[in-house]
């Protein structure tokens, strides 16, 4: 039995935009729909969507028979659920908040068995593995993984030359809108010095031979960022697309003031 190749990272800095859909809704048959649409890649979003390690398993399985990659970001990079989350068989990682270079380390080394790093071995239960189907697995993972790291803030900007230093780091993506509220422009992601500052951070990536990455509902602005050599872009959201289809729907046939109140 053979590692599957990691596609998405093989095809980074080649040149060609990767184009990808966030996965917002914790339920696999959403994310296979999502996959027969031909999507390079499609992010599981367990930052902020209440995805179980069950639930991402799930969608990994739904997910292997097409030609999607299946990226994840989990709510937070620690060495523990890094490890669970390659055990899984999750190839790329996209790690929000990234702010410090000893961060971005850590990161790295928690993604790769020693040597290079600090993952624990745990193969006989592990999918990535096929359970031990996998001979090579541990001589093959180290090579096979990506690491996204996800620069988000001030901070993040301030330090981004010496994140890009960082080894182990397959590419750094922009996140405009957490980037807005750090810079003072909270729910203004295309205010000019927003997009100032992504413009300058998208050179400096790109200079530094990684990957660059960044989300974009805006058609137009998902082109600019193309143009600009961006090298895998997010230009939907499975829960945006399905509310605006619902509700223009809903708007054609039905009586928008009526019914009650909706709360939480």
């Amino acid at each position: 039995m053979l590692l599957q190749e990691n596609h998405f990272k093989n095809r980074l800095n080649s040149g060609e935009c990767q184009f990808g859909l966030w996965l917002g809704l914790p339920n696999p048959i959403c994310a296979e729909i999502s996959a027969t649409a031909g999507f390079d890649w499609l992010l599981i979003d367990a930052e902020h969507a209440p995805y179980s390690l069950q639930d991402i398993q799930q969608h990994l399985q739904a997910l292997s028979p097409y030609r999607s990659a299946a990226l994840v970001r989990p709510a937070e990079g620690s060495s523990s659920n890094i490890k669970q989350l390659l055990d899984l068989g999750c190839q790329t990682l996209l790690i929000p908040m990234v702010e410090h270079v000893e961060q971005a380390q850590a990161l790295a080394e928690a993604m790769r068995y020693p040597p290079q790093g600090i993952r624990g071995l745990g193969t006989s239960m592990a999918r990535a593995a096929r359970w031990n189907g996998i001979s090579n697995y541990v001589t093959q993972a180290n090579d096979n993984v990506c690491l996204i790291i996800q620069v988000e803030t001030r901070t993040g900007l301030e330090n981004l030359d010496a994140l890009l230093s960082v080894e182990g780091i397959e590419g750094v993506f922009i996140g405009p809108s957490d980037l807005s509220a750090s810079l003072g422009f909270i729910g203004q992601a295309d205010h000019p010095t927003v997009r100032a500052a992504i413009d300058s951070a998208i050179h400096k990536i790109k200079a530094s031979g990684k990957a660059c990455g960044l989300l974009s509902v805006s058609q137009d602005m998902a082109r600019h960022y193309q143009k600009c050599g961006v090298d895998f872009i997010g230009v939907g959201v499975d829960a945006a697309l399905l509310a605006q289809s619902v509700r223009a729907l809903a708007e054609d046939f039905c009586d928008q003031d009526a019914g009650p109140t909706a709360g939480y």
